[in-house]
């Protein structure tokens, strides 16, 4: 009988696409991969490079094979592949530079998972990326929308689909529409979130009067990772704070000459969680003795 499931490395690369969009599910990945495929094509090599730089340079150095097969050493690496694709002109220094941030980008991601293991530790999400991607890019601020996109429904409706593609550098609404799909298929709750986080960038970029920046989807990216991100504790009111914040937190970056990139969204996170970790800590200590002797151990 022919084996039909994927090699480890093919599920781990499409896992490592999934993960950008804090999603283990190979569909998923695939999906996502198609959008990159479908609408810039001239990025696509930069992914796949980026991506496998991780794996393998997670592979040599021998990290643990259940966090490889997950895609945790390759979403880093994808989103620098896509970046530097996108900024810089193509050059024979190209591909290296991709390589070389591909596997840092997979090593960095190993020393923060050593670090926090434990319940009380934030995640990394894409902070290896941000981190790496401000150095390389000099602090330089990507190009502004170009073009005017005049203000109608179908427009809106395409700016609100650009903003899950945008997590991707893709601002064509097709992307964001297949990146929907995939969500669909790894956790419909999860896409849902997407959705609603992108819309709700959406209407905060419009209201502040920044229509280029809204209907590029360029508002919304953010907003969607901190509901995706937030949605998983299964209480409304984190994603919604995580949202504002992420929408308060964007013109801070832009303020000190740094492009945001996916940084609102891990201060955002961070944020709200360690908020959370201190809230909880602060009732227990000020629980009655008897409580606070007879704690659950964790194990």
């Amino acid at each position: 009988m022919p084996h039909t499931h994927c090699p480890d490395w093919a599920t781990a690369l499409l896992n490592g696409f999934s993960q950008i969009f804090l999603q283990r599910h190979p569909l998923c990945g695939l999906l996502c991969l198609l959008a990159i495929l479908l609408t810039a094509p001239a990025l696509v090599g930069g992914a796949l490079l980026g991506g496998v730089a991780g794996l393998l340079t997670a592979q040599r150095r021998g990290y643990a094979k259940a966090d490889r097969q997950a895609g945790l050493f390759s979403y880093n690496g994808i989103l620098l592949g896509l970046l530097l694709s996108l900024v810089l002109p193509w050059s024979v220094l190209l591909p290296p530079l991709i390589i070389a941030a591909g596997g840092l980008g997979a090593m960095l991601t190993q020393q923060w998972l050593k670090r926090t293991r434990g319940p009380q530790c934030l995640p990394a999400y894409t902070a290896p990326f941000v981190g790496l991607a401000w150095l390389l890019m000099g602090f330089t601020l990507p190009p502004s929308p170009g073009t005017s996109i005049e203000m109608t429904i179908p427009n809106l409706l395409a700016a609100h689909l650009s903003g899950l593609g945008q997590v991707m550098f893709l601002g064509h609404p097709a992307a964001g529409a297949l990146i929907v799909v995939g969500l669909l298929l790894a956790d419909r709750r999860a896409a849902g979130w997407a959705l609603f986080g992108s819309a709700a960038g959406l209407a905060c970029a419009l209201l502040q009067h920044e229509n280029p920046t809204a209907l590029s989807g360029l508002g919304g990216y953010n907003p969607a990772l901190v509901a995706l991100a937030l949605s998983q504790q299964r209480r409304p009111w984190l994603p919604l704070m995580g949202i504002l914040l992420a929408v308060l937190l964007t013109p801070g970056f832009i303020a000190l000459g740094l492009p945001p990139l996916t940084a609102p969204f891990i201060l955002a996170c961070w944020l709200i969680q360690a908020t959370g970790r201190a809230w909880r800590q602060a009732s227990l200590d000020s629980a009655p003795c008897a409580l606070r002797g007879n704690r659950p151990r964790l194990r």
